[in-house]
C-alpha cells in the first residue's frame, strides 16, 4: 500500500499535483482543506468549529481534523493507497495518523515535500482567491498569517519524516507536469 503525505506550505501546489498523483497511482485523496470545506458547506459542528479557526488563518485543533480524517479513511473499501494532503500539520498529528494507520497494519510511505518559496507563495495565493473566490486567500493578511503558521507550526515536520527516512523534497516551482516528474521520480524509488 502506497501512503503519501503531500507537504507543502498554502499555495504550493499541493491540490493541483494531488489530482495527477492520483490519477497515475490509483491512490484516495484525502485533503483536509476539501473535508473541512464540506463539513463547513454541510454546517456541522466540526465544520462550524473548522471554520471559526480557518477564518483566522489558524490551524483547525488536532482533535478536530483527526476526527473528521479518520471517519473519511474508515469509509474506503480496499484501498491501494492514500494521498495525505494538508494533514498532518505537526508532529502530534503525524504521530496520531501513525497510530491510526498502524491499527489498520498500514504506514506511511514517504513524505513528498513541495519546496517554494515565500514570494511565490503569496503571489499564487493571490491569484487563486481572485480566481475561486476563495476568501482565506483574498486577504494578504490572512495569507501572510497563515505562511507565519506554517513556517512555525507545520515546517518542523520535516524534522519527523527525516527521523523516519521518509522525507522526499521535491522543487515546487516550474511547470506543472516538471514539479509532477519530480513526485513521479521520488514514488517510484519507493516501490
Amino acid at each position: 500500500m502506497l501512503n503519501l503525505v503531500l507537504f507543502g506550505p498554502p499555495g504550493a501546489g499541493k491540490g493541483t499535483q494531488s489530482e495527477k498523483l492520483i490519477e497515475k497511482y490509483a491512490l484516495v485523496h484525502l485533503s483536509t482543506g476539501d473535508i473541512f470545506r464540506a463539513n463547513i458547506k454541510g454546517e456541522t459542528e466540526l465544520g462550524k468549529l473548522a471554520k471559526s479557526f480557518m477564518d483566522k488563518g489558524e490551524l483547525v485543533p488536532d482533535a478536530v481534523t483527526i476526527s473528521m480524517l479518520e471517519d473519511v479513511v474508515n469509509k474506503q473499501v480496499n484501498p491501494k493507497g492514500f494521498i495525505f494532503d494538508g494533514f498532518p500539520r505537526t508532529s502530534a498529528q503525524a504521530d496520531a495518523l501513525d497510530k491510526f494507520l498502524a491499527g489498520k497494519n498500514w504506514k506511511i510511505s514517504a513524505m513528498l515535500a513541495l519546496e517554494v518559496n515565500d514570494e511565490e507563495l503569496k503571489k499564487r495565493l493571490l491569484l487563486r482567491g481572485k480566481e475561486s473566490g476563495r476568501p482565506d486567500d483574498a486577504n494578504p493578511e490572512v495569507i501572510q498569517n497563515r505562511i507565519n503558521v506554517y513556517n512555525r507550526d507545520t515546517a518542523p515536520l520535516k524534522n519527523y519524516y527525516e527521523a523516519q527516512g521518509k522525507y522526499r523534497g521535491v522543487k515546487g516551482i516550474g511547470t506543472i507536469e516538471e514539479i509532477f516528474n519530480g513526485l513521479c521520480k521520488e514514488i517510484d524509488t519507493l516501490k
